[in-house]
């Protein structure tokens, strides 16, 4: 599998993950909040299957690999 998310969309993803579970945690918005694991998952490990999907990639072609 071949990484196709790149650096800025990666910390993008994360951190937008990381958002909407916090807001989840703190009671803030309601459980489609968890959806934030979506962003989250698909930047720690740098693949988006939709991405895929369409052949977009937001990498660098000397950079995208997952080890």
């Amino acid at each position: 599998m071949k990484a196709n998310i790149g650096c800025f969309d990666r910390i993008l993803r994360v951190v937008l993950g990381v958002a909407l579970i916090a807001l989840v945690a703190t009671g803030t918005v309601g459980w489609w909040g968890w959806l934030g694991v979506i962003p989250l998952a698909t930047g720690l490990i740098r693949f988006c299957p939709a991405y895929a999907l369409v052949g977009f990639k937001t990498c660098k072609t000397s950079h995208c690999s997952v080890k």
